[in-house]
């Protein structure tokens, strides 16, 4: 019987949200090669999913951070899923974007935050922590307190380990990257050779990038 965190990955498979190609790679905006791309916005045209993944977060949150007073989503991905985990627990919500607008009042934060909130943020996904841990930031700036971030999917990357720990932030993802994996694996849809390559890349992403990019 899988876990929450399987199930969760699972599902995140199925519905396509997340595909693995190692052995034709995909290439992110950054110009990085990579053998994952994520799609969670996916998630919200599926009912049964995405209510997984509220109830997920809800039951995560309730367990990691019971203090918690204000449910806050980042744009624009994670703002679907902070206004559903919201309801679900019966808190007020607010959203974080990247920058604040540049008209009218330039609010960055859309809401109301009290200083004395205690407060959880949620994304769709963490790769290296810098969008997610500048919302942590614009939400202390009100003096309120980010007591962890959660998100759907983590890709595991060292860089995200290192920002969290300098930004002395905790994260706590619903699923990983290798759940993800060990679950596609298990469902045969990996070759040992697909599967060394996934493993690879987790360990140094720019390293496995400039190899592909090597052999074209």
């Amino acid at each position: 019987m899988m876990n929450r965190q399987e199930e969760v990955a699972a599902a995140l498979l199925a519905i396509g949200a997340i595909k693995l190609q190692p052995e034709a790679p995909f290439t992110w905006a950054s110009g990085l090669k990579s053998p994952i791309y994520t799609d969670n916005r996916k998630t919200i045209s599926f009912p049964t999913v995405r209510q997984l993944i509220v109830r997920g977060l809800t039951e995560l949150i309730r367990e990691k951070y019971p203090t918690v007073t204000l449910i806050g989503g980042v744009a624009t991905a994670g703002i679907p899923h902070a206004a559903w985990v919201a309801e679900a627990m019966d808190l007020p919500m607010i959203y974080v974007r990247a920058k604040p607008k540049d008209h009218g009042v330039g609010n960055q934060i859309e809401g109301v935050v009290q200083s004395t909130d205690q407060v959880v943020l949620i994304d769709d996904l963490i790769s290296t922590g810098g969008s997610v841990l500048g919302a942590v930031r614009a939400v202390e700036a009100t003096g309120a307190v980010v007591v962890g971030v959660s998100s759907i999917f983590s890709y595991e990357l060292p860089a995200a380990t290192v920002n969290f720990a300098r930004a002395q932030t905790l994260f706590d993802p619903l699923t990983t990257y290798s759940i993800l994996v060990a679950i596609a694996a298990a469902q045969g849809n990996l070759s040992a050779s697909e599967l060394a390559l996934l493993h690879a890349w987790r360990e140094d992403p720019q390293a496995w990038s400039d190899r592909q990019k090597g052999a074209e």
